[in-house]
């Protein structure tokens, strides 16, 4: 059987880590190109730690199943040249400017990485077609959408943030290059993942390395809100769950193109989840309580029945198991004695 090829971007990020690293392990089939710019939104040496994880599997050995490849996706003629020379079967893009409050601080960085990073991997699935590319959207489209659970059936024209905004503008995007050039496309709307290696703009993470160094944590909206908090490796299963789904326009679609919402079907308090991490760590935070902040939403809850129907999607993750497993790895990462 011939090795399978994906191109898997954002390889050293949170999701792309915990995606390449499940891929390597159970799929010795598969060889990951991956790709990440390393930018430093958050400290680039945690993105190289998860390299190094990867590096280190033995599954990865002497690039035979792994290879990474710094590359920014806004540069268009490498990513162009990256696709010719290396013919995918298949994209995972998970590369993207995250986090909702640092749009509003440096909203070109979205342009950039999200608006013409995408249109690279678009393009270069247009001119050296792929079996199916599977990209990040976010529940943050939904924006000040008040209908809960949020269905994909639901119109999404009231982003709070240019973040927001560009995820809307990535699955349009991806709808009519899909309708233009018939690439099978399928876009997953992810909702508040948390887990070992996340990001440190995390609120869960925020809060950990507050209450370890003995800070007061900044809750906003006076800790009236709700998350549907989904941990990493449901994520995964999800994710790599849909790759060999390939979309067809015969199957009652416009274009061969379809999103999902990826969650865990069960949004929890805020104040619960800080409830939790307290009695994890064993210290008691100190909370400052704020108002709500420009971009935030209430609450995001997913409704995952087309996706249960797809593969059997089933989050099995309680949040305070999950949140166990994040701060055991976080007192192992940081250095910490229990």
């Amino acid at each position: 059987m011939k090795q399978q090829k994906i191109l898997l971007t954002g390889v050293a990020g949170f999701i792309g880590y915990h995606v390449a690293r499940r891929i390597l392990i159970e799929n010795p089939n598969i060889r990951i190109i991956g790709i990440d710019n390393l930018n430093p939104y958050y400290a680039v040496e945690l993105k190289q730690a998860r390299l190094r994880e990867l590096q280190a599997l033995p599954q990865a050995g002497n690039t035979e199943n792994f290879q990474f490849l710094q590359m920014d996706l806004a540069d268009g003629a490498a990513v162009a040249n990256l696709f010719e020379q290396e013919k995918f079967d298949s994209v995972i893009h998970l590369a993207a400017q995250a986090g909702v409050r640092y749009s509003l601080q440096n909203p070109g960085a979205y342009i950039d990485s999200n608006i013409t990073g995408f249109m690279s991997i678009l393009e270069g699935c247009r001119h050296h077609p792929v079996r199916h590319l599977v990209y990040a959207s976010s529940s943050s489209v939904y924006g000040r959408n008040q209908k809960l659970p949020f269905s994909t059936d639901d119109r999404v024209d009231h982003p709070v943030s240019l973040y927001a905004a560009t995820k809307k503008s990535n699955e349009m995007m991806a709808e009519c290059y899909a309708h233009l050039y018939k690439i099978p496309t399928t876009g997953l709307r992810f909702f508040t993942v948390y887990g070992p290696w996340g990001r440190p703009d995390l609120s869960y993470y925020k809060f950990t390395e507050a209450i370890y160094a003995g800070r007061p944590i900044d809750v906003y909206n006076f800790g009236d809100m709700r998350r549907d908090f989904t941990y990493i490796d449901d994520i995964v299963d999800g994710v790599i769950g849909v790759v060999p789904h390939i979309p067809d326009a015969r199957d009652g679609l416009s274009a061969p193109h379809i999103i999902y919402n990826i969650g865990n079907h069960h949004p929890e308090k805020l104040l619960d989840m800080i409830d939790i991490l307290e009695d994890i760590i064993g210290i008691k935070a100190t909370r400052n309580l704020m108002p709500m902040q420009p971009g935030d939403v209430y609450a995001t809850y997913a409704d995952i029945t087309p996706l249960q129907k797809l593969i059997g999607f089933a989050p099995k993750t309680r949040l305070k198991d999950g949140l166990a497993e994040f701060v055991k790895w976080y007192r192992r990462y940081h250095e910490i004695a229990e």
